[in-house]
């Protein structure tokens, strides 16, 4: 049997989460089962890949294990930006080549769809996905250089985009900090917690459709041609089995010392009272990303948990799935450093939540995504973009385990290479570090 050990602990409290009213976790494991169709995983690949086995398999038993709580994971601890348009993170920039940015394009709105088509299948409030669109922020000559950029890349392609002044920022989130931003209203933002608990009660209220939660993998084996995956106090066995985890698949034994682990850093402000709100201005409910892809994401939620405003930035690289018990120490006034700059007219409001949030990049952009074994796939490694592309890998894991040729949703998924090779320890830590370091000081005012 291979041996599993896969559950790090992520750091904080995720606001996503916490603003959220109590949810009773599906019961875990607690005998042995069998099933058709396991999928391990129950973030945003491992919701779609369900979703769409039920769609191909309507008569199929389906299982999904969750290793905690749902949305206690990544996907709660995401940005909730489900972006249609190009957006490389590890490249530094947003585009790249025409055939390639459309067939991406083609991809997330595919994803997109899928997502909204869930959210009204099972009835989840307005504010779990919102088909609003986002902008692209800039705080410097660089950063408006970078939106001057792509937008003329997006018009090339066709893609709707509105360039916005110093004025016009101003107007949406009531700060004077940016410099011009670049409009695209194709993007959905998501409440990412609200929206994965949403998805995963509706498939786990579906007939033959189980989930289990606090339920983690400890080891897996082949018996004969089903797979019998263990977990503290039961087992299941499947004919067919879907890794949805992202980064961890490596600790399933696959794609050792090619996935780089990076963790992402967010912040949460506590309820705006009723004059702080006058005081902010602005509008309701919007998003920034940042024009320099390493800068702060910033988002302005109004919703069940009240006006708050959320920040993401700085960013780290691991060797390994821990992280330092004390590296929250060192966000936390990184990011009240972000938010009195942006928002002077709010100082002294304190932030309620602080968390991490782990995100995983292969070097060659590739994605960890296809057959392992008989009846053995994965939907990994979403190279930064957790929510358009794990709906994608969640998509077509689904689609490859069921067999299905003719009625695919992504036709045109491109077959890649397998991740490349990270550099031999410790050249590639020393390297990630310092070529991290070196964008966050370039970002300047982005970040």
């Amino acid at each position: 049997m291979q041996p599993v050990d896969g559950k790090p602990a992520d750091l904080g409290v995720s606001g996503w989460l916490g603003i959220l009213p109590p949810r009773a976790a599906r019961p875990a494991l607690e005998q042995d089962t069998e099933c058709d169709f396991l999928v391990v995983g129950a973030g945003f690949a491992g919701l779609a890949a369900a979703r769409r086995l039920r769609q191909l398999e309507a008569g199929a038993d389906i299982v999904v294990l969750e290793a905690r709580e749902v949305a206690e994971g990544p996907a709660g601890r995401n940005s909730g930006f489900m972006i249609d348009l190009p957006h490389a993170l590890g490249g530094g920039g947003y585009a790249g080549s025409d055939e390639r940015d459309r067939a991406s394009i083609r991809l997330n709105r595919a994803a997109i769809e899928f997502a909204a088509a869930a959210a009204a299948e099972f009835g989840l409030p307005a504010e779990a996905l919102r088909r609003s669109g986002k902008v692209n922020a800039a705080a410097s000559t660089v950063g408006e250089r970078h939106n001057r950029e792509y937008a003329r890349h997006l018009e090339h392609l066709g893609e709707a985009c509105e360039m916005l002044d110093a004025a016009d920022m101003a107007a949406i989130c009531g700060s004077s900090y940016y410099r011009n931003g670049l409009r695209t209203p194709g993007t959905a933002v998501l409440q990412p917690a609200m929206f994965v608990r949403g998805l995963a009660d509706g498939l786990a209220g579906q007939a033959r459709c189980r989930l289990y939660e606090n339920s983690p993998v400890t080891g897996f084996e082949r018996r004969g041609e089903r797979w019998r995956f263990t977990t503290p106090r039961g087992a299941v066995s499947a004919t067919r089995v879907i890794l949805a985890v992202n980064g961890l698949v490596e600790t399933f034994g696959f794609f050792r010392r090619r996935l780089m682990h990076i963790n992402l850093y967010g912040s949460m402000t506590r309820a705006l009272e009723p004059a702080e709100i006058e005081s902010l201005g602005g509008t309701r409910n919007w998003g920034f990303t940042p024009a320099d892809p390493i800068g702060s994401t910033v988002r302005r939620i109004d919703g069940s948990g009240g006006t708050r405003l959320v920040i993401r930035n700085r960013c780290t690289y691991e060797s390994s799935l821990a992280l330092p018990a004390d590296r929250l120490d060192g966000i936390v006034p990184d990011h009240a450093r972000t938010f009195a700059a942006r928002f002077p007219m709010l100082r002294g409001i304190e932030m309620e939540y602080c968390w991490s949030g782990r995100l995983c990049l292969s070097r060659n952009d590739a994605w960890a995504l296809g057959r392992l074994d008989d009846g053995l796939y994965s939907a990994c490694c979403q190279n930064g973009l957790g929510v358009a592309r794990g709906t994608i890998a969640g998509i077509v894991s689904a689609e490859m385990a069921s067999g299905c040729e003719q009625d695919t949703l992504l036709p045109d998924f491109p077959r890649r290479d397998l991740p490349a090779k990270l550099f031999p320890e410790p050249f590639m830590t020393l390297g990630a570090r310092a070529a991290i370091r070196l964008r966050e000081w370039r970002a300047g005012r982005e970040l």
